[in-house]
């Protein structure tokens, strides 16, 4: 075997171990070596193999209890090794992150600077362009603060209490008024629509599944009591959604778009329920059905006059009285 072969060898049987490390870290609870093997597509006696070279060799503690295996620790992370194609697409996502931000994320500066050393120079340069956008931004260390302290909780399944503080005026329900909640975090979700990130979990104060806006979180802190993750985790209630909010109930909406932007909405899968239909006329039919309607109001608002609320009719009186203020504050046209 010459120098290249067994170089990629080396790295091969390092992305193997990263691999099974990340499955791992995946399940703090423990899995069995079967479910690894199959995860990973390795044989059984390979698994094997392998957690003890990462025990003894990268030094990873690994525990085995009842036939379950983990890794112990809580401040190792197993370095990311990606192909040109694995970083592009990690830019990408960062770039958006960064499109969403409204504030200065330190932790995504320092994941951008790492991912930046090792990239292609026209890659590099994009990556160190970005950093400069991101460092022009305001900083808000209360926010960071919180983010990591529900980021520690989400991980250790720790149950959070939460002061709050919710929108004081709301064309959907009651004033809120400032409140202490006790959270088992679910999810922690950025929001393109309203450029903020949320906590999504278990209000145990309300008994239901909540939303929470992390810039209104005044304080929290964490409790020494733990949860069970919810059955099936949360990624069906998501799915309905048409962006954070998954605590409303369902409700179908029908839309009909004018030809002028039928093509334009067809191109795209606005939501994982969505059935669209070409009309004779050239015009559109968009259903889809979704997590409440106060997240898509604003959407459909978005297209102006090229688009009609079908169903449901509370919705379609919402859009209805929405634009009559809109001509009342705007009044009738100048004369040209």
């Amino acid at each position: 075997m010459d120098d290249g072969e067994r170089r990629s060898g080396k790295r091969d049987r390092l992305a193997r171990l990263t691999r099974l490390i990340t499955v791992l870290r995946a399940h703090p609870d423990g899995v069995r070596v079967g479910e690894l093997a199959r995860r990973v597509d390795m044989s059984v006696r390979t698994v094997y193999r392998d957690l003890d070279a990462i025990d003894r060799e990268l030094q990873v503690g690994v525990w085995s209890e009842g036939g379950l295996w983990g890794v112990a620790g809580e401040d190792f992370l197993p370095p990311l090794k990606l192909t040109l194609s694995e970083a592009m697409a990690v830019v990408l996502s960062a770039r958006l992150m960064v499109r969403y931000a409204d504030k200065y994320d330190p932790d995504l500066a320092a994941a951008f600077e790492k991912l930046e050393e090792g990239l292609p120079p026209v890659l590099a340069e994009h990556v160190d362009r970005t950093l400069g956008i991101l460092s022009s931004l305001p900083r808000d260390e209360r926010f960071r603060r919180h983010v990591h302290l529900l980021t520690r909780a989400w991980s250790e399944r720790r149950v959070v209490s939460l002061d709050y503080d919710p929108p004081r005026h709301s064309r959907y329900g009651a004033v809120g008024e400032r409140r202490r909640a006790v959270v088992r975090p679910y999810l922690i979700e950025p929001s393109l629509q309203t450029h903020a990130l949320y906590l999504i979990g278990w209000d145990e104060t309300r008994d239901g599944l909540r939303t929470f806006k992390i810039e209104r979180i005044l304080d929290a802190a964490l409790t020494p009591r733990t949860f069970d993750p919810p059955e099936g985790g949360i990624e069906d209630s998501l799915w309905r959604a048409w962006d954070i909010i998954a605590d409303q109930s369902e409700v179908e909406v029908v839309l009909r778009f004018a030809p002028t932007v039928a093509g334009r909405v067809e191109e795209a899968t606005w939501h994982p329920t969505q059935r669209v239909e070409r009309e004779p006329d050239g015009s559109l039919a968009w259903r889809a059905t979704v997590s409440g309607t106060i997240e898509i109001r604003l959407w459909i608002l978005s297209w102006g006059d090229e688009v009609e609320v079908l169903a449901p009719a509370a919705l379609r009186d919402d859009v209805i009285a929405t634009w009559r203020r809109a001509l009342e504050r705007y009044g009738e046209p100048a004369a040209g």
